[in-house]
């Protein structure tokens, strides 16, 4: 029995009140709990305290007004109230043995459900400029993003995941400069790197495929090139106007054409390397949306217009300013600078609008938490263009730090010397990898212990789940090797005989996995699952220490058998639902 059923009966004798004139206007919201000490039920609910004060009634007469009008369920072996009037709910042995039978039954659908109603939700995660190698950081973003879109699959949304590349602008142009440059010395030139150009050795692949292919098609002399540039940061001047003006004498030089190639053959290597490692991560999108695209349709245009038709943006000094104070925002948003280009709010805002114009109910935004300032303006847009505050969600993700030997591992992106999503996989393992990435709340920063990850140990918590399931396939193996059958058949027809406390305690955490199934995905917390999936493998682990499973009596053998069978199939299921593999044999 779960948190919901027990929901449904105390909605029922709420309605029931209601009709006989006890309650009227607005209820609460039911908040049901598991206990911790199981004198006090398995469930506790606290609606009666929350009653009280609007009916001017006594807690406890209100609890005993709500067991009264309860409708019977075979399921609970008695009802009680407790202090100053919690209402507490004990399983009877028929709720706890159904558990055990449900999870046979469903198998690898127990804990899908339709509470989604198959509303539609688009979920953009990573989606990191295509101008290096996925790094540390965006391993976490994908395996959050992952989970969440699975938790959410699982119990009835339909998931659509996106990526969403950012393949036009500023930061894609100074890539391009990058390999340009360094095809420029692979043919013979002497190149002072720019400070503020991407600096990793991947650029110089990138850069050697070029010269491969095009020989010294995109060949310009240094000395031409440079001449009359202003000062970079080390001789004076200012990083980002020498990047901008030799990104503009790139273009000038080259010509579009030329210019165009160099650019692509650095943005498709480097979203093809994104593309392979996230998969090899296990991560996978409906759609790649590219920005490129995007921003040459009309979207942008009639999201403006929309914006004007409502006298939502003005006119100051030559630019076109949207009202987004008028929604909740700091201040208010440039959509056109006074030289007419487009603001990336304006573009990032339209594509947005575009999401729900696609027949999204909801959109989740999954961002890195430096993200937290650029939250309040984009929901002022979504307001601006009637889009309910609860259809769009922002979840912040904190940063990894990653420690080898006790020792923080240094890193800097533009500078090349960072820690590859790649690398930590081919370190620790994409199990390893998947369920560390999850272990804490999205908000909180993760310090990824290496040496912990690689250990073969109970401090371990993926290799303690993950040892629990192969325990389990361990004693089939057994079960053969000593010419004994399991008859799961016999097993359901005898789960009353398991009343051992270690059994009792195992089948009662195995009936909080479709809550916290349910908690995981509406709360966007996967670590609420890789909590559950460790408490899981403790009291298993604690059964397997203190009962044999194969022993003589066949009703007792095979009702055991079909206890830890449920376990296994628990521990897959939820294993599989963080992108983590259920091996056989440790």
């Amino acid at each position: 029995m779960s948190k919901q059923q027990i929901e449904q009966l105390i909605q029922a004798a709420l309605a029931h009140l209601s009709e006989a004139g006890h309650l009227s206007g607005d209820l609460p919201k039911i908040q049901i709990e598991a206990t911790k000490d199981k004198q006090h039920g398995d469930f506790a609910c606290n609606i009666a305290l929350m009653l009280a004060k609007p009916l001017q009634r006594k807690p406890r007469d209100v609890a005993q007004m709500l067991v009264q009008a309860l409708p019977t369920s075979s399921y609970l072996a008695k009802v009680d109230i407790a202090g100053p009037g919690f209402i507490n709910f004990y399983l009877s042995s028929e709720a706890l043995y159904r558990i055990v039978s449900d999870i046979c039954l469903a198998g690898e659908k127990y804990g899908h459900s339709n509470r989604g109603q198959g509303k539609r939700v688009l979920v953009e995660y990573v989606s990191a400029n295509p101008t290096g190698p996925l790094h540390v950081g965006h391993g976490r973003h994908a395996a959050y993003g992952a989970v969440v879109s699975d938790l959410l699959e699982t119990i009835g949304y339909a998931v659509h995941r996106e990526y969403y590349v950012n393949d036009a602008g500023r930061q894609m142009d100074i890539l391009a400069v990058s390999t340009w440059l360094r095809y420029l010395a692979l043919c013979g030139e002497t190149i002072l790197f720019p400070t503020n150009a991407y600096q990793g050795d991947y650029v110089i692949d990138i850069a050697r495929r070029l010269q491969q292919e095009h020989d010294k098609q995109f060949y310009i002399a240094a000395d031409k090139i440079f001449h009359d540039l202003p000062l970079d940061e080390p001789a004076g001047g200012d990083k980002e106007i020498y990047i901008d003006a030799l990104i503009a004498q790139a273009k000038m030089l080259l010509g579009e054409a030329s210019y165009r190639v160099v650019f692509d053959a650095a943005l498709t290597s480097i979203l093809k390397d994104i593309h392979d490692d996230l998969a090899e991560f296990g991560v996978h999108y409906q759609t790649w949306f590219s920005e490129r695209k995007f921003v040459q349709t009309d979207v942008v245009d009639r999201n403006i217009e929309a914006l004007q038709t409502k006298g939502l943006v003005y006119e100051q000094e030559g630019a076109l300013w949207f009202r987004a104070t008028d929604f909740g925002d700091e201040k208010d948003r440039v959509l056109l600078r006074s030289n007419g280009q487009r603001t990336y709010f304006a573009n990032d805002f339209a594509y947005h609008i575009n999401k729900f114009e696609r027949g999204f109910d909801y959109a989740i935004d999954i961002f890195g938490a430096d993200h937290h300032g650029y939250v309040p303006r984009m929901k002022a847009g979504m307001q601006a263009r009637g889009i309910q505050a609860d259809q769009l969600t922002y979840l912040l993700v904190q940063f990894v730090t990653l420690y080898r030997s006790g020792q923080q591992v240094q890193m800097s992106t533009r500078s090349g010397s960072f820690v590859t999503l790649r690398e930590l996989r081919e370190e620790v393992g994409n199990d390893a990898a998947r369920f560390f990435y999850v272990m804490r709340k999205c908000e909180q920063h993760v310090d990824f212990d290496l040496d912990l990850a690689k250990s073969q140990s109970n401090e371990n918590p993926v290799y303690y789940i993950q040892y629990a399931h192969a325990r389990i396939c361990s004693v089939l193996r057994q079960l053969n090797e000593k010419s004994m059958s399991y008859q799961q058949a016999e097993g359901l027809q005898h789960l009353d005989r398991l009343i051992e406390s270690h059994e009792l305690q195992l089948i009662g955490t195995l009936g909080h996995y479709i809550d916290r199934i349910n908690s995981a995905a509406l709360q966007h917390e996967p670590h609420i699952l890789t909590n559950y999936l460790r408490e899981l493998a403790t009291d298993f682990h604690g059964y397997y220490n203190s009962h044999p499973f194969l022993v003589d009596d066949s009703a007792l053998r095979n009702a055991r058998l079909t206890l830890i069978l449920s376990v296994r199939q628990i521990l897959a299921n939820g294993l599989k639902l963080l992108g983590v593999s259920a091996p056989e044999r440790m």
